[in-house]
């Protein structure tokens, strides 16, 4: 479900669900919040990586688990993940994610939370919400402050996926990597945080906080009620029986 370990002064969160492409549940969400706290309050870790196990990073929500929910219950449940994002953003210690394969949905929203986002050039990139019926439920407000809302707006409208040059281009990438090596870039970002002053790094985090997520809770709300009336829609009512019926 989710490993975790040390390099130094480095914690390493990998997401280990292969069979579901990395995809989340309520376990998963639950075991990254742990991990994410546990890690935080260790004084021997100065930053975070987050990745994933191949193959990938993140498919996002597991449309299988959700789709065996009720609608109160679906609600609750991304309303949770959206509170496990935004906790990455108020860690005392940096989060750097590491993305391989691709980083879908959730997955891209996810990563999207973290302080730096690594990206191989040719993972996929892609917010298939929409037309398959709702829109994001959590993490637009990190989305926003990435991309700026009239980009964000035209990525949830999930025209096509694109590779991790385009999300370079358009803000959601910090840094590229070849294939196989963004685990090596975001251990060596991570390493070089690790070796500033921890109160210096803890204080620019703190700083730029509110400009990061300071709204992100309101628009959460706003989002999970939007995506519970169009869960109540035709198209969003056929792919939640469909993916739960598997």
């Amino acid at each position: 479900m989710i490993d975790f370990r040390s390099r130094g002064r480095i914690g390493v969160v990998s997401l280990n669900r292969p069979d579901r492409r990395n995809a989340m549940d309520h376990d998963l969400v639950n075991a990254l919040v742990e991990a994410a706290r546990r890690l935080d309050s260790d004084p021997l870790i100065a930053a975070i990586v987050l990745r994933g196990e191949p193959p990938g990073f993140c498919a996002g929500s597991d449309l299988k688990f959700i789709g065996r929910l009720s609608l109160e219950e679906v609600c609750r449940f991304e309303a949770e993940t959206g509170d496990m994002a935004r906790l990455l953003g108020c860690l005392r210690k940096p989060v750097i994610a590491s993305v391989e394969g691709f980083a879908l949905g959730g997955g891209f929203i996810l990563a999207a939370s973290c302080d730096l986002v690594v990206s191989a050039g040719a993972a996929r990139w892609h917010l298939p919400e929409v037309p398959i019926g709702w829109l994001t439920p959590w993490g637009l407000g990190a989305l926003i402050s990435r991309v700026g809302a009239v980009s964000a707006r035209k990525l949830c409208f999930a025209s096509e996926e694109f590779d991790g040059h385009e999300a370079k281009r358009l803000g959601l990438v910090d840094h590229l990597a070849e294939p196989g090596h963004s685990d090596e870039i975001a251990m060596a970002l991570a390493d070089r945080l690790a070796a500033l002053p921890a109160a210096a790094v803890v204080a620019t985090k703190r700083f730029f906080a509110p400009e990061m997520i300071g709204g992100a809770e309101a628009l959460d709300i706003k989002a999970n009620e939007a995506f519970a009336d169009n869960c109540r829609h035709p198209v969003a009512r056929a792919t939640l029986e469909r993916f739960g019926s598997r």
